[in-house]
């Protein structure tokens, strides 16, 4: 009995070796192509709330009559929520040339204003068309410059181009909010 474990857990571990891993599919990430004058010196991203079928790992499409269609073998490199507050924080550091850094906030000093990005919808749609909706929050010290905005965006790719062209409009999408954000809610 006790040879007969080891050579089942052997067995089961080749087995599992044998499977197929899935595909993992990163973000593309454009670059901006301006400045944008922002009114903080220091931004923390504090919190990227995604639906619950664009914080999973696999990659949604929404179908026909918005049946929402994944793969358990087609998936994000990085867990989106993590990918989207990472993408934000870069493109505005890129655009604004400001200290800009997600949760957890790693200066000594507190930052300026904070950014929450609540997405309503974050999802690929088989007729082509990427689309994020939904609000973001920024709130400061400075009472004053607190501010909310709603965002309805769209970005084109080809569905024919698959993961990868998915993952390239999701790229500049999260550059169009950054740019949104910064122009209309870090002024």
């Amino acid at each position: 009995m006790t040879i007969l474990k080891p050579a089942l857990f052997a067995a089961s571990c080749l087995l599992a070796a044998c499977g197929t891993p899935a595909d993992l599919y990163s973000v593309t990430a454009p670059q901006p192509s301006e400045r944008i004058a922002i009114a903080f010196n220091t931004v923390e991203v504090r919190d990227v709330s995604l639906p619950a079928y664009a914080a999973a790992d696999e990659i949604a499409i929404e179908g026909a009559g918005g049946l929402l269609l994944t793969d358990a073998d087609v998936r994000w490199a990085d867990t989106p929520e993590r990918a989207v507050a990472l993408e934000l924080t870069r493109h505005l550091v890129q655009l604004s040339g400001k200290r800009v850094a997600s949760e957890p906030w790693p200066f000594e000093d507190y930052p300026d204003a904070s950014l929450e990005v609540r997405f309503e919808s974050f999802i690929a749609r088989t007729d082509g068309l990427y689309r994020a909706s939904g609000q973001y929050f920024v709130s400061s010290d400075q009472g004053d410059n607190d501010d909310f905005g709603l965002f309805d965006l769209t970005v084109a790719y080809d569905p024919l181009g698959g993961p990868a062209a998915i993952a390239t409009a999701r790229g500049q999408l999260v550059l169009d909010l950054a740019e949104l954000i910064a122009r209309e809610g870090l002024r």
